[in-house]
């Protein structure tokens, strides 16, 4: 199977597409630049489609080096043989490739080596043979020094025969497609651990049992990881019985003597080989789906939070709350850049809440203050209680902002760079502000598993989700687009085709010769050449530049064009941009030619009626229920104002103002059967939610979304 036949396989695109795709990927080109700009090629295909090209293509690649290894590894034994080789290159997945090399991959001393070294293989071949009615005579044919007796020849035949079977593929699928459709996964604790208090959150599983196949993903993470932990023990099970009768079916034709000889060796070969490989298999398979489908929820949730609502260019005042250590406040301009910091300690133990109000109101005065961010952590209520008893001179927006991770920027070597001269404390703070101002442009700074926003992601396969999380951080930077004269390397680092040392080298170049004039210029940054240009140019922003095109997702690769349109109509391109009358009335058609179809024309006059449009929703301010300050104001049946901070498959998280976050379960999202929970809410939406019931002593909220 060729590369494409495998891409189509397992992709359903059409050939034409997905060798184009190929093609590109080839020639060193990104995701989100063919998705945008080469979609004459690619017949259209959107980024998750040009996704799994990539996906499947990696997966292939690694299963042709594994072929070459297995061959290599078998030809070197002299085992190889046409019709192996045939097999083997014509294997479509590692599993099937894996049960071909069995046979010739080198063992340790297995009770099968010691027997056929003591000469019995002949004896093992006359007993699967099964045409020997005194098979007791024939084994005492092969006593030796090394084997004493009858029984110990036919013990040692049995190894081998067992052997066999467990490399036999029929036997093992066999296996497999029971596991498959009836494999029960069982716990139980260890009973020296099931009274420490860090089990207890493990106790559901203590003595549970399911199907697997009906597992869902967050809890089979969730047992496996107690197992980890060591409070309980995981088995798989299936009816034993069941499967070693139809492995005797397939394998046993006689009732002669050699039938019971057989009969032991498919039974010593189950319990001793095949179930614990199998089922070790087929539960690493399951962890698999498992991590995939928790990182599909990560993964979801990244690009919600990253694409969440902009304050846009405003001038900001951050607080990160606190006690005993105060509250760190920050004023920033509406570039971000840090103009003031100082603490104040409005709460206990100082109780200085006079001053602190008269120290918010003056700063908010002195540096024109238009919004004020407030992290969401430890003494945030109390601190947003206090901000709306200040009197404001001119009109103050007043949000509560997550601070997830904002301590690990804090401590970073970005951090350190920014700000080398100032404290974590201050860098916190600044975080704070900026994400208000900017989602996107700040959290790409942080480590995304350290947003919390996952499900299990440290549980699940550590690449696989760098990977996936990386693709999504690199879909929205682009999806949104740059300004190339702000953005820090981090932000710039994601650009499509630039990457982390030639985003080094823009800011620095930008440091030296001042701001980017138009897109031309930048060519002129050291190691940027002509490949890495032509996939970041579109992605890259220049605003109130020379060339009112730079500040669009139109490709420098299309001006010609857009030229053209202008010149057609007796107007200049400034004149042509954001005239959605005369855009309107453009016939296209005449400005196809073999390279630019209508896809790419319709992209163009799409930007132009609404150039360098920010895609994201803008920032609401939100008002929790102010009587609900700890879990004991809350109520069976109140009906309060919450904000989803958490997407998992079994519902989503609410944040309704008070330490403790609540669940809706994905059976209380609708009224209808939920597939998709993100299709009911999303990250940091503003929503109703009635509770259902509240415990305390565990400190659960159980929660219904309220259909206003």
């Amino acid at each position: 199977m060729n590369l494409v036949k495998y891409l189509i396989k397992n992709t359903q695109l059409p050939q034409k597409s997905i060798q184009n795709t190929v093609e590109l990927l080839g020639q060193d080109c990104t995701v989100p630049f063919i998705s945008r700009y080469r979609k004459e090629k690619t017949g259209n295909l959107d980024e998750v489609q040009i996704g799994d090209i990539v996906k499947f293509k990696a997966e292939f690649e690694a299963l042709e080096k594994r072929k070459s290894t297995v061959l290599k590894a078998i030809e070197e034994q002299d085992a190889l043989t046409d019709e192996l080789r045939q097999k083997i290159e014509g294997s479509g997945d590692l599993t099937s490739l894996e049960d071909l090399y069995l046979p010739f991959k080198k063992k340790r001393q297995t009770k099968a080596e010691t027997a056929r070294k003591n000469g019995l293989e002949p004896l093992a071949k006359i007993i699967m043979a099964q045409n020997h009615d005194h098979i007791d005579q024939v084994a005492s044919q092969y006593l030796s020094k090394q084997v004493q007796n009858e029984e110990e020849a036919l013990e040692g035949a049995r190894h081998i025969i067992s052997e066999w079977l467990n490399e036999r593929i029929s036997v093992r699928n066999q296996i497999r497609n029971q596991l498959d459709r009836s494999a029960m996964l069982t716990t139980k604790a260890v009973s020296s651990k099931k009274e420490e208090e860090k089990a207890q959150k493990y106790r559901d599983y203590f003595d549970w049992s399911e199907a697997l196949n009906r597992a869902p993903s967050h809890r089979l993470l969730a047992i496996l990881r107690a197992e980890n932990e060591g409070f309980i023990r995981v088995k798989i099970e299936i009816d034993d019985t069941y499967i070693l009768s139809k492995i005797a079916d397939r394998i046993i034709k006689s009732n002669n003597s050699c039938a019971p000889h057989i009969r032991l060796a498919i039974e010593d070969a189950y319990k001793r080989l095949l179930f614990p490989s199998l089922s070790n298999e087929i539960l690493k398979s399951a962890k698999e789906k498992a991590d995939d489908e928790a990182i599909e929820v990560f993964s979801k949730n990244l690009k919600q939070l990253l694409l969440g609502a902009p304050l846009g260019e405003k001038r900001i005042l951050a607080i990160d709350p606190g006690f005993r250590t105060g509250c760190k406040i920050v004023c920033l301009s509406a570039q971000g850049s840090l103009e003031h910091n100082e603490t104040i300690y409005p709460h206990a133990p100082q109780n200085k809440s006079t001053e602190a109000i008269k120290k918010i109101s003056s700063l908010c005065d002195a540096y024109k203050i238009e919004a004020i961010a407030i992290g969401n952590g430890t003494a945030s209520r109390e601190t947003e209680r206090l901000v709306k008893r200040v009197h404001f001179k001119n009109p103050v927006e007043v949000f509560v902002v997550s601070e997830a991770g904002a301590s690990i920027y804090s401590a970073s070597k970005i951090a350190r760079e920014e700000f080398p001269n100032y404290d974590v404390t201050v860098r916190g703070s600044v975080s704070i502000g900026r994400r208000l101002a900017d989602p996107l442009a700040e959290l790409v700074k942080i480590d995304a598993k350290s947003i919390g926003v996952g499900q299990y992601q440290h549980d699940v396969d550590q690449n696989k989700l760098q990977t996936s999380l990386d693709s999504v951080v690199e879909s929205c930077v682009n999806s949104v687009g740059v300004n190339i004269n702000t953005a820090s390397v981090p932000l710039l680092s994601y650009v499509s085709g630039i990457g982390s040392k030639l985003a080094e080298n823009i800011v620095a170049y930008r440091s030296e010769n001042g701001a980017f004039t138009d897109r031309t210029r930048i060519m002129n940054v050291p190691r940027l050449g002509g490949k890495a240009f032509e996939q970041g140019a579109g992605f890259l922003r220049i605003k109130d530049g020379e060339n009112p095109l730079d500040d669009s997702a139109v490709h420098p690769e299309s001006y010609g064009i857009v030229k053209q349109m202008a010149k057609d109509n007796g107007i200049t391109v400034s004149d042509l941009i954001g005239n959605k009358k005369r855009l309107q009335q453009i016939d296209l058609g005449s400005y196809q030619t073999e390279n630019v179809g209508l896809p790419t024309l319709q992209d163009i006059i799409e930007e132009l009626e609404k150039p360098g449009l920010d895609r994201r929703e803008k920032a609401k301010v939100f008002t929790f229920d102010q009587n609900i300050r700890s879990i004991s104001d809350v109520r069976d049946g109140q009906l309060l104002p919450g904000i989803v901070n958490n997407i998992t498959n079994f519902g989503c998280f609410v944040d309704i103002g008070i330490k403790e976050s609540g669940l809706i379960h994905v059976s209380n999202l609708s009224d209808t059967f939920v597939k998709d929970v993100n299709e009911h809410v999303h990250l940091h939406q503003q929503i109703i939610v009635k509770v259902i019931s509240v415990d305390i002593p565990r400190k659960r909220i159980q929660l219904k979304l309220h259909k206003s």
